[in-house]
């Protein structure tokens, strides 16, 4: 397919992050602007499981948040303790007097992605697919341009350029933008969860369609099981062309570090044997420890992958590509957003979500910039970029320090506390657990922190 020669804006990714930043383009009146990906089609793995009430309130700002909301499933309970015993869950109805979504709402990301392209489509925007940045340069003729060349040699002139492309960016890597781990403290080395095995499955049995949204902890790993609204089933028959029979649940597992490196590409019989040791025994295979007497196994693996529990944000999320004097105000506009920003870890599901709200809030920045350039001086008129970023940069630092809490309190290592204190750290945190889950202000405050609604 043939690209545009010249553009305003270039947006590089087409993921949610991506998606939702043109969209919101769109809503503040502005269209003059490029969407690429280099993916022949939308990813298919369904990744990210839940939007935050912070997300849906800005999605609601640019008309995004009704159409996930009917595909969803709300859940306001995440049931968190041991494989035996909830010890506490997020107090999400709490939330009520400051939101209009006082629930977490489960939809996979790939659908999510699916519903934001829809939207676009229809105002007419077309991604172009498949094409991959390979570099950029100082366009000759005016150094506040520059000419984005893809991989099959087309090029595409654009005053800003919209990295969303991930987090291996080609862009934040050739604008030469540091990416590393913030190394806070929070959470380091302090965690049993440095990697983890993640699928979408489902069960030989139906006696799990009122199965809850449920984490559980144990000395060497943790557990994660979520059931997937039913039109999830109805998306993947429409694009596969196969139907999936039986609810799908979403399983997440900490690997211990000792037992090696995670498959690239987890068998149903890995992941099955990661449920046995680290599940609630109502998913057991062994009908002597499963409570029902009856035997629950992989029917089928939908998707599955493996990651590490890594941190990095991005040095700036906004610089100007520029071949001179650095000092200088000039070149076009690099600006950040999503996994190309920051990353962190999954605990709390805030990943997605924190993307989502940079895009939505990035879109209505940037139609500011482009009409204060027009009476503005181009440092003057930066000013509006470089205050955003900071706010973002902020955020962003306050989410991956959140993620490493979780995941610091989730992975206790099992050693004992002190040599004066031979009690286990797992089991210390397990009573803290229980004790504070029966305050329902500590309940509720655990809601505001995960919903995004201090982060947004």
């Amino acid at each position: 397919m043939s690209l545009p020669r010249n553009t305003t804006v270039l947006i590089v990714g087409a993921g949610p992050t991506g998606l939702a930043t043109a969209l919101s383009l769109v809503h503040h009146g502005f269209k003059d602007f490029v969407i690429v990906d280099a993916l022949e089609k939308g990813d298919n793995t369904s990744r990210a499981i839940i939007v935050h009430a912070a997300t849906l309130e800005a999605l609601d700002t640019i008309g995004c948040a009704d159409e996930l909301i009917s595909k969803g499933t709300k859940t306001t309970r995440v049931n968190m303790g041991t494989r035996t015993a909830v010890l506490v869950y997020p107090q999400f109805e709490g939330l009520k007097p400051y939101t209009r979504y006082p629930y977490g709402l489960v939809i996979p990301q790939t659908f999510t992605e699916h519903i934001l392209w829809d939207k676009l489509a229809s105002f007419g925007v077309t991604v172009h697919r498949p094409h991959k940045v390979v570099g950029m340069k100082v366009n000759a003729d005016d150094t506040n341009l520059a000419d984005a060349t893809f991989e099959d040699g087309q090029i595409i002139t654009t005053r800003y350029v919209i990295a969303a492309d991930g987090a291996h960016s080609t862009v934040r890597t050739i604008a030469g933008i540091a990416f590393a781990d913030p190394k806070n403290g929070r959470g380091k080395d302090s965690t049993s969860l440095a990697q983890l095995a993640q699928a979408d499955v489902t069960f030989d049995t139906p006696d799990l369609d009122n199965f809850n949204f449920r984490g559980a902890m144990s000395p060497n790993s943790f557990f994660l099981c979520v059931p997937i609204p039913s039109t999830f089933n109805e998306y993947l028959a429409k694009e596969t062309g196969k139907p999936v029979e039986g609810r799908i649940f979403r399983v997440g597992c900490g690997v211990p570090l000792e037992e090696g490196p995670i498959p690239h590409s987890p068998s149903k019989e890995y992941m099955q044997n990661l449920i046995d040791r680290f599940a609630p025994p109502d998913l057991s295979s062994d009908p002597s420890v499963n409570p029902s007497g009856k035997s629950v196994r992989i029917k089928d693996m939908i998707w599955c992958t493996r990651f590490r529990t890594h941190s990095a944000i991005a040095d700036t999320f906004f610089t100007r590509f520029s071949s001179g004097d650095l000092s200088k105000s000039e070149g076009a506009a690099v600006l950040l957003v999503g996994d190309a920003a920051h990353i962190h870890p999954p605990a709390g599901g805030q990943g997605m979500n924190l993307g989502l709200r940079d895009a939505v809030f990035l879109g209505e920045v940037l139609v500011k910039h482009i009409k204060a350039t027009e009476s503005l001086t181009l440092p003057e008129a930066d000013r509006i970029l470089t205050d955003f970023v900071a706010e973002r940069h902020a955020r962003a630092l306050e989410v991956i320090g959140l993620t490493k809490n979780i995941l610091a309190i989730a992975g206790v290592k099992d050693e004992i506390v002190a040599w004066w204190l031979p009690i286990s750290k797992v089991t210390v945190r397990d009573w803290m657990m229980w004790i504070l889950g029966k305050v329902w202000f500590v309940r509720r405050q655990a809601a505001w922190n995960i919903s995004g609604l201090g982060h947004r």
